[in-house]
């Protein structure tokens, strides 16, 4: 099967704008994906400027060591909630002058059969986006009771049929391995009505992927990290596409965008702890022209703080 490496970077001029780029910055892209806010960065950097990327797609790390050899980049195979570790192994933590953060799934990965997060392709129930890692969605299907999988479609679909989903998967599962992509979205299929332009296993399919990569924790670890790898005025490019993982980083940003409280009675002077660690600069929304071109971006919203 020939394998897709087409992504088209979402919100690309925004993002690449919103992180002020110095020409001799340090910078990282915390989901490198097909390199495409990687290139756009590193082409508004001289030549002493750094790129470090990060991602958990062992395909993605292989595709920028062979498709982007530039010596300003660094490629590190991990998932951004490794981000301290590895920028004090490379002496660049607290000296970040830009992260980027393209959060969810890329269109290599939805196109690419073999990877099982599609819906619309047949192939093995996999979703690792880490291919290293041991669990696989088929495995945790098979190993995950009913009640399990019901608070997991529930929680990361936000799907309302989540118990009738996970009754018939049990159910099925009593005669019959589920190991195909396509057998588990027609299973679904049979008990929930297709969407407006939506496929009915659109939800279960996305809540079983961050289920098995345990996306949200690692995205509140990773994001708590970038604070503090950022040098002041730093800034935080976030591109988030589904409102659960969009909850999360408005959470962090209005968590981190107020002032400390201080026990009363303290009396609060200039430049003291009461003050904020990051700055809001607000959200941008694909516009019309953009989603009529990439209908993926339709959802996605950026959102970009600096560090104070």
């Amino acid at each position: 099967m020939l394998e897709s490496n087409h992504h088209e970077s979402v919100l690309f001029n925004e993002s690449i704008k919103g992180l002020n780029i110095k020409p001799n910055g340090v910078y990282v892209d915390a989901t490198l994906g097909r390199c495409g806010h990687t290139i756009g960065i590193l082409k508004n950097l001289g030549d002493s400027g750094k790129v470090i990327g990060l991602d958990q797609d062992i395909d993605a790390i292989n595709y920028a060591q062979i498709n982007l050899p530039d010596p300003r980049l660094t490629t590190i195979h991990c998932n951004f909630s490794n981000l301290q570790d590895n920028l004090n192994r490379l002496n660049l933590f607290g000296k970040v002058d830009g992260i980027l953060m393209d959060l969810g799934i890329s269109s290599p990965q939805i196109d690419n059969a073999e990877r099982g997060f599609s819906f619309m392709k047949d192939g093995a129930l996999d979703m690792r986006m880490d291919q290293t890692q041991a669990l696989t969605a088929a495995s945790w299907l098979k190993d995950s009771n009913e009640t399990e999988i019901a608070n997991a479609l529930y929680q990361y679909g936000e799907e309302k049929r989540s118990r009738i989903i996970a009754s018939t998967i049990k159910e099925y599962q009593k005669n019959n391995n589920l190991n195909s992509t396509l057998e588990l979205a027609n299973l679904i299929a049979t008990v929930v009505r297709p969407g407006k332009n939506k496929h009915p296993a659109t939800r279960s399919f996305q809540a079983i992927r961050i289920a098995i990569n345990d996306e949200l924790k690692k995205l509140s670890v990773g994001l708590e990290q970038t604070i503090d790898a950022l040098s002041p005025n730093g800034r935080l490019a976030i591109i988030t596409f589904h409102s659960i993982e969009d909850r999360i980083v408005k959470q962090f940003i209005r968590k981190h965008s107020r002032p400390k409280q201080l026990p009363k009675g303290l009396p609060i002077i200039a430049n003291d702890e009461s003050e904020c660690l990051l700055k809001d600069l607000g959200k941008i929304k694909p516009t019309d022209e953009e989603v009529k071109v990439n209908r993926r971006s339709r959802s996605a919203i950026l959102r970009l703080v600096e560090k104070c």
